[in-house]
């Protein structure tokens, strides 16, 4: 930040009262910082991201993880450029992302928010195009979760126990380079505690390590209703409290201050940081586009790039991929996600104006030429859809829809304030009550109408939301939130559900009830009716089997459905929901052409890989995905995605597996040896190792040369000649790890340090070159508080995956120690 930015800022705090100063530490609303009109300074309005601006609808793109499968630094600065062109038109300032938080274990629930898997390396390298992009336009992106926010499972109060080395040379070193080379305009800190104390007000993590070894000039502002403390966190580093208006802060803080429970100067720290930040909001305005526009056929045109180099070819046996649609006349396209585009649940939850799914897709591509037979097989829902208003008619009869009313109080007494007809059971408001006249604070809606369901069998009836909830159907209480609860399983507070016997053809009396209290800080609400997953299982896996042999080819979409991978709420088990693996087996066996999709932002066991022969991987690829996954299974694009985390073959192996989700305290008793790393120390084969993705074309590496740095403490650089061997374009990332030839069993086998992606066409090479830096052969030192390089050979290899070395160089490398700069104050 510049010096001319501090010295306005220091004059503008000189000129503050402390209640203008302490109004600044917290949000004015629930999205929005406090501003100071009489400086002509606005307030800053933020939006959700990190793949998208989720207060309206917009571009939704691919999720973190898919990003980072791309390995692509220009494609994420160029999604990076359009969210922030997006968020401008919406009228935001700030985009809370990127999250850079590393997937310590598979069932973890934010996993496919994470833009770089389970490696720091890749995490800041495409964190850093991330936040440059954002900035480009004018936009402030948020870094996000500080620190070790690796699970959802008791993540408001849980205690992370990492030790020193593993926080410097695993969960801090992404934080620290995108910090160091881009300045976002806030890091956002996590919910949890780390070491014992909350992200929020640990100051060994806000003070010590981000603002005086990093030189962070930046805010530190707390992710929504984690700050806990009127003084601590101000003395900590905490320098802005959301959601507003004020909680902890506002007239405490002041008061604070009176009674000498906090110096001034600690507000006045805080408080000169925030005005900095309303002057960069300001100073941004001048580089912002004049006419930022929303989901143009630009933005879709990025959205399905980045969706197409996010596909990742885990398998291709003989060849079966891509499909020759010149000689295919029938298709079986079986599997739940055939129809559907997966995002992943919680605050990330982006809504685009259209998704395109894979039928979509593929119904275009072939018209009228390939016969589809289109069979879901079964259903892999968490929860059913929301109920269609073709469902419902008011009491009377005489409209589609439900009577609904709204009352201004949480026990539905007296007249409604509201009465009138609505399409069906949602609800969802956070600054505002969900109609006028009544208060967010604390109201009841009533809902009462007429159900009828199109076809006989089981139903689930499934409520979820924040507050309490009551589904009576003809005078049966089905479900009561009160009595039956489940929580922890869904980004909202609860849900509850219950499956019945439904005929149709009859209409059922049903009443629906939803209060809220002054203890929740927002007011959603959805009620859910489809037939239940159990219902006529083995008839729908009969029905695929049958179009599986009458076809050419069978595509089976497979995956999860919206809602297992959420904030919030980690995965309850490692496999796929429902019965899609006796689905997966039963299809292969009709059809040995059968090809496996699998929409899943994290990894998944495969137990029947080995009677596949081709399997795609999509990565929760946003709105264009199905045009991307279609893309790659017809050959109009060469896949060229590589995975950024380990799949392991069973749950046992996950480096994390003893130790996850833990209890009030987590410990990361695995230390550094996460992802790839404890899987080669511990010699356990993966499923499919990080950084593994196959294309349609061959690579040939060659004439590997490592450059001797100036220092001795590292090569600088890395250069080879790839080769497009095959017979058509495409685009391979080199990976180059490193290794000391003689290592302990403290360290990892090898680390990525570089990588590089190039793009040829058949017969074409390339020299290509990775930089690296002085800590590619270093460790941090907890005993010396230094970064450490032991001197001897070390080995740097380039490679295809973490598992597929294909050329190694010799260095050597001078011992030393690079010490942890004190940069800020």
């Amino acid at each position: 930040m510049s010096a001319s930015l501090t010295r306005q800022a220091r004059e503008i705090l000189k000129q503050l009262t402390l209640a203008e100063k302490v109004l600044l530490l917290s949000g004015s609303t629930t999205m929005a910082t406090a501003g100071l009109p009489r400086f002509g300074l606005k307030p800053l309005v933020m939006t959700d991201g990190p793949h998208g601006v989720t207060s309206a609808p917009s571009t939704c793109f691919p999720s973190g993880v898919a990003l980072a499968a791309s390995w692509d630094p220009a494609l994420v600065h160029d999604v990076a450029e359009v969210m922030a062109e997006e968020a401008l038109a919406l009228g935001k300032d700030i985009l809370l992302g990127p999250c850079v938080n590393m997937v310590r274990h598979p069932l973890a629930g934010r996993n496919f928010e994470s833009i770089g898997g389970e490696d720091p390396h890749l995490s800041g390298t495409l964190g850093v195009a991330y936040v440059q992009g954002m900035h480009s336009k004018g936009v402030g992106a948020s870094l996000k979760h500080f620190a070790c926010n690796n699970q959802e499972t008791e993540r408001l109060r849980g205690d992370s126990v990492v030790d020193e080395r593993t926080l410097r040379d695993f969960y801090l070193p992404h934080f620290e380079r995108i910090v160091k080379e881009t300045d976002p305009w806030t890091v956002m800190c996590a919910y949890n505690r780390l070491n014992g104390a909350y992200a929020s007000q640990n100051r060994a993590l806000l003070t010590d390590v981000l603002k005086c070894e990093w030189g962070y000039t930046g805010v530190v502002v707390s992710d929504w209703g984690a700050n806990h403390t009127i003084v601590d966190s101000v003395k900590a580093g905490l320098d802005l409290e959301m959601p507003g208006p004020a909680r902890y802060y506002g007239k405490n803080l002041i008061d604070a201050v009176i009674s000498w429970e906090i110096d001034e100067a600690a507000v006045d720290a805080a408080a000169l940081r925030m005005v900095r930040l309303l002057l960069r909001g300001m100073d941004a305005r001048s580089m912002r586009p004049r006419h930022p526009r929303v989901n143009t056929p630009a933005h879709q045109a990025l959205a399905r790039r980045a969706a197409a180099e996010s596909v990742v070819l885990l398998k291709n046996t003989g060849s079966l991929l891509p499909v020759d649609l010149r000689t295919v006349r029938r298709l079986a396209v079986v599997g739940p996600n055939a129809s559907v585009i997966v995002r992943g649940g919680g605050s990330s939850n982006c809504t685009p104006p259209r998704m395109v799914t894979p039928l979509e897709a593929l119904r275009k591509v072939v018209g009228s030429r390939v016969k589809l037979d289109v069979v879901a097989g079964c259903e892999n829902r968490m929860y059913p859809v929301i109920a269609a208003p073709s469902l419902f008619r008011t009491p009377d009869g005489k409209h589609r829809g439900l009577r609904a009313s709204y009352f201004d109080n949480s026990a539905y007494s007296g007249a409604p304030v509201v009465a009138k007809t609505t399409p069906n059971c949602q609800l969802r408001c956070s600054d505002t009550g969900p109609v006028e006249g009544v208060a967010k604070e604390n109201f009841s809606v009533r809902w009462e109408g007429r159900l009828r369901v199109p076809a006989s069998g089981l139903y689930r009836v499934h409520g979820a939301g924040f507050g309490d909830c009551r589904v009576v159907i003809d005078g049966r209480d089905v479900v009561n939130s009160r009595t039956r609860r489940i929580p922890g399983r869904a980004w909202f507070d609860a849900q509850w559900y219950e499956d019945i016997e439904l005929s149709a053809g009859r209409d059922y009396r049903i009443l629906v009830e939803y209060d809220k209290t002054r203890k929740e800080e927002s007011a959603f609400m959805h009620l859910a009716i489809a037939l239940s997953p159990e219902h006529q299982w083995q008839q729908r896996i009969d029905e695929a089997v049958a179009a599986a042999r009458k076809a050419d080819t069978a595509l089976l979409f497979v995956g999860y459905a919206d809602g297992w991978e959420a904030e919030a709420c980690d995965r309850p088990f490692f496999k796929l929901p429902g019965r899609q693996d006796e689905l997966i087996r039963a299809v292969a066996r009709a059809n040995p052409r059968t090809v496996v999709v699998l929409q899943v932002g994290s990894p998944v066991p495969m137990p029947w890989i080995d009677d596949m022969r081709a399997v795609l991987l999509a990565l929760n690829p946003g709105m264009e995905g199905g045009t991307a996954i279609v893309d790659a299974l017809t050959g109009r694009v060469n896949p060229c995605g590589k995975l950024p985390v380990t799949f392991p073959k069973r749950i046992e192996d996950a480096p994390a597996f003893r130790n996850f989700p833990g209890d009030k305290t987590v410990r990361y008793a695995e230390g550094v040896f996460v992802g790839y790393r404890w899987y080669d120390a511990r010699r356990i084969a993966p499923l499919f190792s990080f950084g593994h993705g196959l294309s349609y074309t061959t690579w040939e590496y060659s004439d590997l040369r490592a450059a001797a740095s100036k220092g001795g403490r590292a090569p600088d650089s890395v250069s080879l000649l790839v080769r497009n061997t095959g017979t058509c374009a495409g685009a391979e990332t080199v990976q180059v790890y490193a290794r000391r030839e003689r290592s302990s069993s403290h360290h990892p086998v090898h680390t990525l340090v570089g990588f590089a992606k190039v793009a040829l066409k058949p017969g074409a090479s390339r020299r290509v070159t990775v930089a690296l830096d002085e800590r590619s052969c270093a460790y941090f030192d907890a005993k010396r508080g230094a970064w450490t390089v032991d001197g001897g050979v070390y080995v740097i290899e380039a490679a295809a995956s973490s598992r597929d070395i294909r050329l190694s160089a010799r260095v050597c490398v001078r011992a030393g120690s690079i010490p942890v700069a004190r940069v800020g104050g």
